[in-house]
């Protein structure tokens, strides 16, 4: 089964901080992303594996938007 984890908040996204293959755990963050000029976390919301990544570094992301995929 497939879930998918989105952005909590609009802003530029800096880092990603798992990739293809990676297990994460429920808390575990996942990217870092700027809005007005903070630099903040965005935490994965439940455990399992990642599946696919749905964004670039650079990408404008807004509220909502899919940030990547985990199969649980």
């Amino acid at each position: 089964m497939k879930y998918t984890v989105r952005s909590n908040m609009a802003g530029t996204l800096l880092e990603l901080l798992v990739k293809p293959g990676d297990s994460v755990a429920e808390g575990q963050d996942v990217v870092t992303i700027e809005s007005m000029k903070m630099h903040l976390s965005i935490q994965c919301d439940r455990s399992g594996k990642v599946a696919e990544i749905k964004v670039n570094p650079g990408d404008f992301v807004n509220d909502g938007d899919a940030l990547l995929e985990l199969e649980i």
